[in-house]
């Protein structure tokens, strides 16, 4: 089958500046459009691609210059011996060169880099082969995914890179279907579909893992009501070769697996299935070659609130959990549960490495994770044993974690049943997708850490009438979502503040060896090298080098974009290079612009750039500094509509909306900010939100939950918004109003 190279999306309408929905903010869909790709069998096919099979992955330590597996080895550490920038050299590092990735959406990718070529990926699934001396573009694939598919994902259009394994590049895309393509040419050679049900708004956005002759991938989709499960793939065929569900379906019929029987025990009440039940395996997957295991970072319950997915109580396994699976068959060893009965998104996805350790004087192989909820899991991956369990986060929703019991205990005064709470962590974790790097011989872990609370609230369907009707294609949070706004405003004299950190973090004792304050919450993933340095792109625009024995900054450059993606570094003929994708979004669309007085991200100053960025020692390559970004907002028409009228179009904003626009209407600078819509946009509001005008960038009809008359309120209510930041911009209003619930009341 022939490569579907990158096509640039045709312009809808020049007038169409600032879409809708989760859409790109350009005509085209991107920022710029990238170059047009050189054909990948004239330009691949003259330079080897070596082959990768697990011996390869397992001995990576002989070549440090290439970085083979999505955290460098099956052990995920991404630690890197390569030492010739380091502490004394690192002021000399320098753009080496950058690339133009075509995109003002999230990336996110950490590259595999294989015998001179970057395999990545962008976003909406795109991925590419790129010289890593040059950043020619040697191939690269586009699977196509449906522009409406991006309502079905509730973290943004990204993904996280790709698995390359015995001459072939496995990924999986935006909407479901995992590829293998041949990685000299780009050319596919098959594609399955990975999903079990397509009326539900499953979605890829995770690395896939290679390892024993297969090719393991889980799903996203929690938020909006599925069931979660990893399948294991033939990595030659593409035939199935194995399928573990993380929750038990519909108990009336045979379990799948002879655990859930047990687990669905700890479903008490309810019709979970019928909602979904969660447990979405969407980021770490990772292989343990000392024990021929795969373990399994399993995310959220689907609704987040226990109350309306499991009434009667219980675990609800296996709910953000580590669970443990035979690499070959699929069958499962053990679990350990980090969360029972999850009642706050606290996911179990995040990274975990591997390693070997002294725990209390005797010889331990370990698992580690920082899942969302703040306590930091040292477990024995032999058998699930809990060794340690400390907080690595500012948290208040449990004391600590029972070391008898392996539970956490709880502070029943956030329970957020019948009055909303703040709760830190929030959805966003303590620490979410972004990678941690581990430091085996210094015993130490370089986290970053969030303290980014949310104002906790049971539905208020379900409160009035203790039913709760879920709905395909929409987030089924079971929190009070339409009210956040007023919540916020109403409990402001007790928020949280939000802040990021960079902490060096020992697992074993619980201490922090050193923290960098990050103003911002939303920062990139990290790498530390054996050079003595610890690498970060930060919300700021900033990729520092920061020593990593003392957390100085010794080295900084500004990309003018801010960054979620981990740096990696690898070496070509005796030159060692560090390089990273710039662009952020991802889960925190959501949150929008930060509130005064605190400091924008670099993508809302400036923009969201999407680049492939390379330094090395004397790079001289330079960046072009940005203009700043016009925010101002333009006058607005106002309907002449009553209060209660504009808090109803409030609450159907922060329904179905702020996902991906922000919290009252403020765009945090990736998806268009609706307050500077112009006039013709305004004119034409019900094509695009009940029409779906801009599907194909993203933004899908909302006609199936959205009236005529709702959309009326829904824009009435961005103009209301938009007027009141205009009149406070200028000066006549002293402050913004953000919520008119409480006087519609």
């Amino acid at each position: 089958m022939p490569v579907r190279m990158l096509a640039t999306l045709t312009a809808l309408a020049a007038l169409m500046i600032y879409g809708f929905g989760c859409s790109d903010s350009t005509p085209s869909g991107n920022a710029d459009s990238p170059p047009t790709p050189a054909s990948g069998t004239q330009q691949a096919e003259s330079q080897l691609v070596g082959m990768i099979d697990d011996e390869r992955i397992e001995n990576a330590a002989s070549e440090p210059g290439n970085w083979l597996a999505y955290g460098r080895t099956y052990e995920e550490q991404r630690f890197s011996p390569l030492s010739q920038i380091n502490r004394e050299t690192v002021g000399q590092l320098g753009l080496a060169w950058a690339k133009d990735m075509g995109t003002n959406r999230a990336q996110e990718a950490t590259p595999i880099v294989v015998d001179g070529i970057l395999f990545l990926t962008s976003s909406w699934s795109r991925v590419f082969a790129i010289d890593a001396l040059t950043g020619e573009t040697l191939w690269s694939f586009d699977p196509q995914v449906p522009g409406a598919y991006a309502r079905k994902a509730c973290c943004d259009v990204v993904n996280r890179g790709v698995a390359v394994y015995k001459g072939r590049v496995y990924f999986g895309s935006l909407d479901g279907r995992l590829f293998a393509l041949d990685a000299k040419t780009g050319e596919e050679i098959w594609e399955v579909d990975t999903l079990i049900d397509r009326t539900r708004a499953y979605t890829i956005t995770g690395a896939p893992r290679a390892a024993r002759g297969k090719i393991y991938i889980g799903n996203g989709g929690a938020e909006f009501g599925v069931r979660g499960y990893v399948t294991a793939y033939d990595a030659e065929t593409g035939e199935q070769a194995w399928r573990f569900f993380t929750v038990p379906g519909d108990p009336s019929l045979p379990f799948e697996q002879p655990e859930l029987e047990a687990a669905a025990k700890t479903w008490k009440g309810g019709e979970w299935w019928k909602i979904g039940g969660g447990g979405t395996v969407w980021n770490s997957i990772v292989y343990d070659p000392d024990f021929n295991q795969i373990y399994l970072g399993v995310g959220n319950g689907s609704p987040w609130t226990r109350a309306i997915r499991s009434p009667g109580g219980g675990d609800n396994l296996f709910l953000s959990s580590v669970v443990a699976v035979d690499a070959d068959t699929g069958v499962y060893k053990w679990h350990y549960q980090t969360t029972p009965g999850d009642n706050w998104d606290y996911t179990a996805v995040q990274d975990m490495a591997l390693a070997d350790m002294t725990v209390d004087g005797k010889e331990r192989k370990v698992l580690l994770q920082a899942p969302k909820n703040g306590f930091f899991y040292v477990i024995d991956r032999s058998n699930g044993e809990l060794l340690r369990a400390h907080p690595y986060a500012p948290l208040n929703w449990a004391t600590h974690v029972d070391m008898e019991t392996g539970r956490p205990v709880e502070n029943p005064e956030l329970d957020y049943a019948e009055k909303e709470k703040w709760v830190l962590p929030g959805p966003l974790g303590g620490h979410n997708w972004q990678s941690m790097s581990v430091d085996e011989e210094g015993g130490l872990v370089f986290i970053p850490v969030q303290q980014n609370s949310f104002i906790y609230g049971l539905s208020e369907e379900f409160k009035k009438t203790g039913l709760y009707k879920a709905v395909a294609d929409r987030f089924n949070l079971g929190v009070e979502m339409g009210r956040v706004v007023q919540h916020f405003v109403n409990n402001l004299d007790t928020w949280p503040a939000p802040k990021g950190f960079l902490r060096a973090f020992n697992p074993l004792t619980g201490e922090v060896a050193w923290e960098v304050e990050i103003a911002h919450y939303w920062n990139g993933g990290v790498l530390a090298t054996a050079g003595g340095l610890v690498f970060q792109g930060d919300a700021f625009g900033m990729l520092k080098a920061y020593d990593k024995e003392t957390g100085e900054a010794l080295w900084e450059f500004n990309t003018y974009t801010s960054m979620l993606a981990p740096p990696i570094t690898y070496a070509i003929d005796g030159v060692q290079y560090v390089s990273i994708l710039t662009g952020t979004g991802g889960g925190d669309l959501f949150s929008g612009a930060p509130l005064p007085p605190f400091p924008n991200p670099a993508s809302l100053d400036y923009n969201n750039y999407g680049r492939l960025l390379v330094f090395k020692l004397g790079g001289d390559a330079k960046l072009e500094v940005p203009k700043a970004r016009d925010m101002t907002i333009p006058e607005q028409e106002m309907a002449d509509l009553s209060d209660a009228q504009i808090a109803y179009g409030e609450g159907l904003f922060h329904e179905y909306c702020a996902e991906c626009h922000g919290l009252a209407t403020r765009s945090g600078g990736v998806i268009p900010d609706l307050r500077q819509m112009s006039t013709e946009t305004h004119a034409r509001f019900d094509e695009i939100v009940l029409s779906g005008l801009l599907a194909p960038k993203g933004m899908a009809a909302f006609n199936d939950v959205l009236s005529a008359q709702d959309a009326t309120f829904v824009h009435e209510y961005i103009r209301a918004r938009a007027h009141e930041d205009r009149e406070v911009a200028l000066g006549n209003q002293a402050a913004p109003r953000w919520t008119w619930m409480d006087s519609a009341e």
